[in-house]
């Protein structure tokens, strides 16, 4: 009897079907350390099986995500095929916060002084 027949699949291979992962081996390890919840129910083996209408939750890099599972895929195809396999519902993501430049036109740093600014710089050091 396959997976796809009794309606369920393995949470590591869902995982890398539906590319937040890149590989399988860190699928599972990533469900091995507990890092992804279930339902809300902490998940420490990557043989656990999830089926459509799953919460999953796991942090991935700054984000934490939520997905619920649409689909089981049968195979790891193109980006467009993995995204038909769950729905978003994370929330959203934080503004980035504007960062103004301390002094005047450029952020201190960003490469050459412009005519400009050598212009004022130089006025500054004749007075």
């Amino acid at each position: 009897m396959t997976e796809d027949a009794v309606g369920t699949q393995r949470l590591d291979k869902w995982l890398w079907y539906a590319r937040f992962c890149k590989t399988r081996s860190l699928a599972t390890s990533i469900c091995r350390h507990g890092d992804v919840r279930v339902n809300k129910v902490p998940v420490r083996k990557s043989n656990h099986a999830v089926r459509n209408g799953d919460v999953l939750t796991f942090a991935q890099g700054q984000r934490i995500r939520v997905i619920r599972i649409e689909g089981l895929g049968t195979r790891r195809g193109p980006a467009a095929e993995a995204q038909t396999l769950y729905e978003d519902i994370s929330p959203p993501m934080p503004p980035r916060e504007k960062r103004v430049p301390v002094s005047g036109l450029r952020e201190p740093g960003a490469g050459r002084p412009t005519k400009r600014e050598r212009r004022a710089t130089d006025r500054l050091r004749d007075v």
